[in-house]
Order: C-alpha cells, then sequence, then structure tokens
C-alpha cells in the first residue's frame, strides 16, 4: 500500500466523503484517508490522476508521498552502507517529512485566508455603498464576493445535490440558492464569507493538533557516525546493524537502542519515557534511540536497528494511534448521517406549513427555512471529538505515555477500578534486607559475604548489598555446595557453615528468642535468610521486595481523581501482600495467585465496573488482555510496548495519574462539545417558533459552535501539570 500526507482537508465530513469516493475507483476498495492524521493509504493500483482529481474537488491536495520518502531513503542507504543490505520501514520516517511539506500547508490556508479577505472587502464595500449605486452594481458586488469565498463549497454541494448526497456542503449550497432566490444578498454573501472562515478554521484547529504530534515524531535521529576499521563514517541511521558501533558526541542523539562500550555521559531520555531529568551512564549500561547524549563522548554498540527500536515502535504506534476512531467519533459521524437529511425536511416543513396551514407570508417561511439549514450544519458537531482526541494522544505521548489509539484514550477516561500487579509495579521487584538480626557481630556479615559473593541469585545480591553497606571485610568460600530447596554450606577456613531457609539447619537447635523472631518476621511477609555455624545461629536477613516510593502518592492521587476501587493482585502469601496493601493504600488485595487466578479476579472485577490493569507486560500478560484496558509499565521493553492499550515508557507508576487525568478531560471536553454544538442548535431551532429566527443569527450560532469546540479541544495540549482537574 501506498502513504501519502494530505494537506486541505477541512473537516472530518469532507474526509469520509473523499474516502467513499475512492473507494469507489479501481483497486480502491482498502482505500483508507485519515482526518484525524492527515494521511491517506491507497493500493499501487489505484489511479493517482483519479485520486488527485477527486482530492481537489474538495479543495485537499498530497503534500508529500511517505512511500517515496521511505523509498529515497532505502536509496541513500544502498549509497551509504558499506556493507550488507539496509532496509527502512516507512514508519521510521514518516514523523518527519520534507521541509517543503509544511510551505505547500501554510500556501493552501494563506490562499483561503486572501480569498476570504478579498471577499470581506468587496462585502464591506457592498455594504457602504448600498443605496448610493445602482441596485445591479450592488447585487454584482455581493455575486463577486459570494463567488470569491464560496465557490468551492457551492460547486461540491451542487455536485451532490444532483448525486442526492446530502453533506455540510450540500446544506450551503441550498441555503445560497435560497438567500439569492429571495433576495436576500447580503446575507447569502454572509453565509458563503462565514462557511469559508468556519472551514478554514476548522482546518486550522485540527492542523495545530497535527502539527504538535508531528513535532513530538520529529525526535528521530537521521545519521549517526559509524565506526569500522577506525575510520568515522557519517551514515543514515536504517543503515546500522546489530553490532555497529557508534560515536554520539555531546549534544547528539543516539541512533538506536544499544550498550554503552566506552564513555561516560549523562542522558536526556524524555522522548522515551517522558522524564526530563538526565541518568547518567557508564559502559555496560544500555542506551535508548532518541535520547540526547548531554556532556561526555560515548562510544555505543547498536543492539537493535531502527526499525525495531523502542523509538521507532513508539513513533509507529502513535502515529497508528491517530487513525483510530473512537465509539464516540463512530457514533457522530452516523448521527451526521442521518441528521443532516433531517434538517433539510425540517426546514422544508417550517418553509410550507406555516403558509400552508396558517396562511404565513411565503417568503418569510422561506427565510426562516432557509436560516434552518445554516443551523442546522453539523460542523461543530463532527469536530467535537477529533481534535479533542489527537491533542489526548499527543499529550500523553510527551509524558511518554503511549496511548496505542483513541478508542484506549477514551477508555481511559472511564475506567473506576485499576487492578495492579505487586512485583516490579507497586515495588522494585529486588529484593533488599527490610531487618538484620545480628547475633555475632564478628561473623554473621563477614560469612554471609564469603558464602554469597558468587551467587547471581537475587536474595544473594541483596544481601551483599547489606555487606557491602557495612564495608564488611571478608575472605572468599574454599567450598560451596548447593542444598537443593534450602540454602547453601560452604567451607571457609576449614570450618562448615551454613546459609538457607530454617531447613538448613536442620542440625542445630533453635533459641526460644531466636525462634520467636524467625515467626515474627514470618508474619511481617518477609522472607528468612538464616546463617549458622555447626553450633549456633549467626544472625538473619528479613528479606523483602522494595516498596516503590511513589506508589502511595500514585494510589492516593488515583483515589482523589475518582478511581473509586485499586486492587493489588499478587503470587505472594497472603502476609506479604497484606503488608504491601497497607503501605501503599490500595483498596483491596488478593494474594496467592497463579496466573489465571489473576484472570478469574479481572474478570470478577469487570463485571462490576470498568477495569484497567496495571502489569509489567511480561508474566501479566493474560490479566492485561482480560481487562477493558491493559496498561504495561516496562520503560521500553518489547513485550511492554506489544502487549498493552497503553504503555508507560518509564520503570515507575509516577506519569499514570496525569494519563488518566488527561483522558477524562479529553472525555469532559467531549461531551461538553456535542452539548455545545447541539445545545446552540436547539436554541437557535427554538426561534423558529415565534419566527424570530434569521440568517444572522443562524451564521454566527454555527460559526461560533465550530470555533469555540475547536478552542477547547486545543486546551488539552496546554493544560498545566495538575493531578487532577
Amino acid at each position: 500500500m501506498n502513504e501519502y500526507r494530505i494537506k486541505g482537508l477541512s473537516c472530518a465530513g469532507c474526509a469520509q466523503r473523499i474516502e467513499d469516493e475512492l473507494k469507489q475507483l479501481e483497486h480502491g476498495g482498502e482505500t483508507r484517508l485519515s482526518y484525524n492524521s492527515g494521511k491517506l493509504t491507497v493500493h499501487p493500483g489505484v489511479s493517482m490522476t483519479e485520486v488527485k482529481r477527486i482530492l481537489k474537488s474538495d479543495g485537499a491536495y498530497i503534500s508529500s508521498s511517505l512511500s517515496q520518502a521511505h523509498e529515497e531513503t532505502a536509496a541513500a542507504d544502498e549509497g551509504h552502507a558499506t556493507h550488507g543490505h539496509s532496509h527502512s520501514h516507512s514508519h521510521a520516517h514518516s514523523g518527519h517529512d520534507h521541509d517543503h511539506e509544511h510551505d505547500h500547508s501554510h500556501a493552501g490556508g494563506n490562499k483561503m485566508l486572501k480569498l476570504l479577505i478579498a471577499s470581506s472587502v468587496i462585502y464591506a464595500a457592498a455594504l457602504v455603498l448600498d443605496g448610493t449605486l445602482e441596485r445591479q452594481a450592488v447585487i454584482l458586488l455581493y455575486l463577486a464576493a459570494t463567488a470569491i469565498s464560496g465557490y468551492t463549497t457551492f460547486l461540491r454541494g451542487l455536485k451532490n445535490l444532483f448525486r442526492f448526497k446530502f453533506t455540510i456542503d450540500t446544506l450551503m449550497t441550498i441555503a445560497l440558492i435560497g438567500a439569492v432566490a429571495i433576495g436576500e444578498w447580503k446575507e447569502a454573501t454572509l453565509v458563503a464569507i462565514l462557511f469559508g472562515l468556519n472551514e478554514l478554521l476548522e482546518g486550522y484547529g485540527m492542523e495545530k493538533a497535527r502539527r504538535s504530534m508531528e513535532t513530538l515524531l520529529q525526535v528521530a535521529p537521521k545519521e549517526a557516525i559509524r565506526i569500522q576499521g577506525g575510520q568515522e563514517q557519517v551514515v543514515p541511521i536504517a543503515s546500522l546493524q546489530v553490532g555497529d558501533l557508534v560515536k554520539i558526541k555531546p549534544g547528539d542523539k543516539i541512533p538506536s537502542d544499544g550498550i554503552v562500550s566506552e564513555g561516560k555521559s549523562s542522558v536526556n531520555e524524555a522522548a522515551i519515557t517522558g522524564e526530563s531529568l538526565p541518568i547518567e551512564k557508564e559502559a555496560g549500561e544500555s542506551v535508548y534511540g532518541g535520547a540526547i547524549n548531554n556532556e561526555g563522548l560515548l562510544l555505543v554498540e547498536i543492539t537493535k536497528a531502527y526499525e525495531d527500536s523502542s523509538l521507532a515502535k513508539i513513533l509507529h504506534l502513535v502515529q497508528e494511534a491517530q487513525e483510530t476512531k473512537t465509539p464516540t467519533e463512530l457514533f457522530i459521524n452516523r448521527f451526521a448521517k442521518y441528521y443532516t437529511p433531517l434538517i433539510m425536511v425540517v426546514a422544508l416543513l417550517v418553509m410550507v406549513l406555516p403558509p400552508l396551514l396558517a396562511g404565513g407570508d411565503w417568503q418569510t417561511w422561506l427565510y426562516q427555512g432557509l436560516s434552518v439549514l445554516i443551523v442546522g450544519c453539523p460542523c461543530a458537531l463532527i469536530l467535537s471529538s477529533p481534535i479533542a482526541i489527537v491533542s489526548g494522544i499527543t499529550r500523553n505521548a510527551r509524558n511518554g505515555v503511549l496511548v496505542k489509539g483513541g478508542v484506549f484514550l477514551e477508555q481511559l477516561g472511564k475506567i473506576d477500578t485499576l487492578a495492579f500487579d505487586k512485583t516490579g509495579t507497586l515495588t522494585k521487584g529486588e529484593p533488599h534486607v527490610a531487618r538484620m538480626e545480628s547475633y555475632d557481630d564478628t561473623n554473621f556479615l563477614r560469612f554471609a559475604g564469603a558464602i554469597e559473593q558468587s551467587s547471581s541469585h537475587p536474595l544473594a545480591k541483596a544481601i551483599m548489598r547489606e555487606v557491602e553497606q557495612h564495608k564488611t571485610v571478608f575472605t572468599p568460600a574454599d567450598e560451596i555446595r548447593t542444598l537443593s530447596g534450602r540454602g547453601i554450606q560452604a567451607r571457609i577456613d576449614g570450618e562448615e557453615y551454613w546459609l538457607g531457609n530454617e531447613g538448613s539447619i536442620r542440625h542445630i537447635e533453635i533459641p526460644h528468642h531466636v525462634q520467636q523472631r524467625i515467626d515474627e518476621l514470618k508474619q511481617e511477609g518477609l522472607t528468612l535468610v538464616l546463617v549458622a555455624d555447626s553450633s549456633r545461629v549467626l544472625g538473619l536477613f528479613g528479606i523483602a521486595d522494595e516498596i516503590r516510593s511513589e506508589s502511595r502518592g500514585v494510589i492516593a492521587a488515583l483515589h482523589k481523581l475518582g478511581i473509586k476501587q485499586t486492587v493489588m493482585l499478587t503470587g505472594d502469601h497472603q502476609k506479604t501482600a497484606e503488608k504491601v496493601a497497607a503501605a501503599v493504600g490500595v483498596s483491596n488485595y488478593y494474594g496467592s495467585l497463579l496466573p489465571e487466578d489473576k484472570v478469574s479476579r479481572i474478570k470478577e472485577l469487570a463485571a462490576k465496573g470498568q477495569v484497567a490493569m496495571i502489569g509489567d507486560g511480561i508474566n501479566d500478560a493474560p490479566a492485561l488482555a482480560s481487562a477493558q484496558l491493559g496498561i504495561a509499565m516496562g520503560k521500553g521493553t518489547d513485550s511492554a510496548i506489544e502487549t498493552a492499550d497503553i504503555v508507560l515508557m518509564q520503570d515507575h507508576l509516577g506519569k499514570l495519574p496525569e494519563a488518566v487525568s488527561v483522558s477524562r478531560r479529553v472525555n469532559r471536553i467531549i461531551r461538553f462539545n456535542i452539548i455545545v454544538s447541539l445545545g446552540l442548535k436547539i436554541i437557535a431551532l427554538l426561534l423558529t417558533i415565534p419566527g424570530w429566527l434569521t440568517l444572522w443569527i443562524a451564521i454566527l450560532s454555527d460559526m461560533g459552535a465550530t470555533i469555540f469546540v475547536t478552542l477547547v479541544s486545543l486546551t488539552i495540549l496546554i493544560q498545566g501539570k495538575k493531578q487532577s482537574d
């Protein structure tokens, strides 16, 4: 399929109409045109001459070929690459089209603006000269002003009228013809000018939202300095292969995911995680493509080709997110399809019934009927949702919260129950020593370090951190034997020592006070590791999964936002679950759950409300899939990006409350926009009962509603960083 960037789409209805026409072409059945992203996808067999003709008839045009950008880059890669074949996915480039594209966009908008200014000047002249010039001359001025600003609408509407397609343009065309027919030249010209201004402002509003998204997508780096055989070479990022060594100077973007092989520097990962604070990186640590190297020189070994990198996947998914229609948008589109013909019927009844049944003046009620047609224009209604949705997706993406579609953004704003996995979500997923009891200060930590120093077990690492913190000096163990399911037996300086659970020290009798302490720590939900020699317990460690510092604040913020229930689900035993639940402040908790038990709990919760499940995107995949909304946190891991509907690109929950807040704000604005756009129409239509509705009121109510919903939707992009509204 070929992809093109389209400019000049003045409304969602126009985009839908163009898509319907393109689908009628040969090979056109799979054509997709997204108003939100301004992207056209067509089969290669479709005649581009016909595509351009249909676009032109609606005032739209092809700004650039995304497929061509892909081909040009691939060709450039072939020229630059010194070995192998280079491949590039179009999504790697779709965020940063050629610069001239924006010039074309401005040119289209500027042309329309110039026509409207010219039309307004002629209209003002006609108003001033009305009464001083002959009537015919004034009418010619009105006609010229109408033609300059309204000819595209008129031609589209006339074409649709002959095809019995009832669109916004059809309504406006009938209103224009009707106003001219009854000699209301002033109003006819004003209809044309203000409808043109309406379309221009709609286009600017959507373009502002799209431009904000494009700015976000421009974080993708374009070139890299590859080191090969001691030589430096500037190459396109698409030509980089796994294993290549690249040099990143201070201020440069890291071209793709990799591991630092040399150097030390701080790195800004805001493009991926939304975190603005720099993170220190040194040899052996991983870095993300798109992150900015701050001050030091880094040599990075590429671990993923750009198209497989976290950033490329994020940009691709964010673009796709713009193109999905939410249930609200689908409903509005269906509603508008029946609403427009209904308005035409109502207008006809207003024109005909009062003169026929009540002896009303035909010209007066014809005027009222034309006003009804203009009031009935569904511009504001159709625009109620898309700008708000794109703004919300963009706003969250800036914060490192990847929402995979408008439908998920809408869903996030509706949830009332949040279920959390414990390990790695509310906790760090790293064991740490929470309690330590020493019964031999000289030997306890010394022997623990000697036994655990060579182990890679997570519990051993937690113990070694504690040993190092106390600056304990120890001699490595001579011999180490694993006691299956119990612990380790080791020989140090010719003596035997044991480290592990209670089962590992069966050879000694545990004193009452030590046993009492063991029981107390187990009641706290801690995992115990004991150290003993041949005759006594030297000490013990109580180990727990460290709770994230932000977890309690996040849970409190979510409750404040109106989330009714927060639930923790964990495979750990009930005592551990109880302790963590109390520490973080969740409403409810369930322990000792197998993966299938988590799914059952999610289904139970989903039967009572709107549930989102938050996990790491790997072990929790079944539960994430079972919830109405799956949210993964994984700091860019492939599985997290692929599994969930929403991804928190950080390794913590800190951005979650704001994401919920933004989503709820989007939903509120969409509801508000629908109420305003329909409310103004209802009020205007009620004015027909006493015969007070004028074309002026009709025009201003329609245009005012459109401008208002556009501006309100754009406020999402500049919302302050509040956790609640």
